[in-house]
C-alpha cells in the first residue's frame, strides 16, 4: 500500500514565509499535493493508495481520484500519521508499504516503478532528498519492518534503522522524488527545472527575482 501523509495545509511551508504570503504558501502546498496524487493516479500498475490526513483539500483530492482516506484527526506530525496508517495497513494484511510525501511535485511514474523493481524480498528501499538529509520515499517489507521518523534529518536515522534489521536496504537516487520544496532554494530549483506541473506553473507566476538562497537570509 502507498501511504501519503498530509498535515493540515493551512500551516504548510512556514520556511517560505519570508518570501510568500500565507495564501501563496497554501496554494503552493495544494498544487504540490495535486501533482503527487495525480502522478500516483496515472500509474496503471500502482498498489492501493491511501491519503493519511484530516485536511479538507487533501480529502477532496483523494475522493476525486478514488483513493482511500485514513483519518488523521490528531494532525500531530507525519511520523504519527504514518505510524497509525502502518498499523491500519498491517491489520488489513498489507505485506509492504511505500510512504510518499505530498510535497515532491516532480515525482515521476518511472521512479515509483524503479522503487518496486529494486525492492528486496524482505527489507527496504530509501530515497533521500536532494540534500541527503531528508527521506522522500520509504518502502518496507514487512510493512512495519522498522518505524519511520520523519523530519529535516531523517535519512541517516532511517538508514541506520534499516541496516539494524539485518535485511537488505536499497538506497536510490531519483531526481524527481528528491526535490521537496521547503525553502527558497528549493523553490528556485522547482522553477528552473523543465516541466509543467501544477506547482511549477504556479511558482512561475510569482516574482522571484529577489529570491534568497536560504529562508534566513
Amino acid at each position: 500500500m502507498i501511504l501519503v501523509p498530509v498535515k493540515n495545509l493551512e500551516n504548510a511551508k512556514q520556511r517560505l514565509a519570508p518570501l510568500l504570503e500565507r495564501d501563496e504558501r497554501l496554494a503552493l502546498a495544494q498544487a504540490m499535493l495535486q501533482d503527487v496524487l495525480e502522478t500516483l493516479a496515472s500509474w496503471p500498475s500502482r498498489p492501493a493508495v491511501a491519503v493519511v490526513t484530516s485536511d479538507p483539500f487533501a480529502r477532496e483530492m483523494a475522493r476525486q481520484l478514488r483513493f482511500e482516506i485514513i483519518a488523521d484527526n490528531a494532525n500531530r506530525s507525519e511520523t504519527d500519521a504514518i505510524e497509525r496508517a502502518t498499523q491500519v495497513s498491517m491489520a488489513r494484511g498489507a505485506d509492504h508499504t511505500m510512504v510518499i510525501p505530498g510535497d515532491i511535485p516532480l515525482i515521476q511514474v518511472w521512479e515509483l516503478e524503479r522503487i518496486l523493481e529494486s525492492a528486496p524480498e524482505e527489507g527496504s528501499v530509501l530515497v533521500p532528498a536532494a540534500d541527503g538529509r531528508g527521506t522522500n520515499a520509504a518502502w518496507r517489507r514487512p510493512a512495519n519492518l522498522f518505524p519511520l521518523r520523519f523530519g529535516n534529518d531523517s535519512f541517516a536515522p532511517h538508514l541506520a534503522a534499516a541496516q539494524a534489521t539485518e535485511k537488505s536496504c536499497v538506497v536510490l537516487s531519483l531526481p524527481g522524488i528528491a526535490l521537496d520544496v521547503d525553502n527558497p532554494e528549493d523553490l528556485r530549483q522547482l522553477v528552473a527545472t523543465p516541466g509543467e506541473t501544477h506547482a511549477q506553473r504556479l511558482a512561475r507566476r510569482w516574482d522571484l527575482t529577489e529570491l534568497p538562497l536560504a529562508a534566513n537570509e
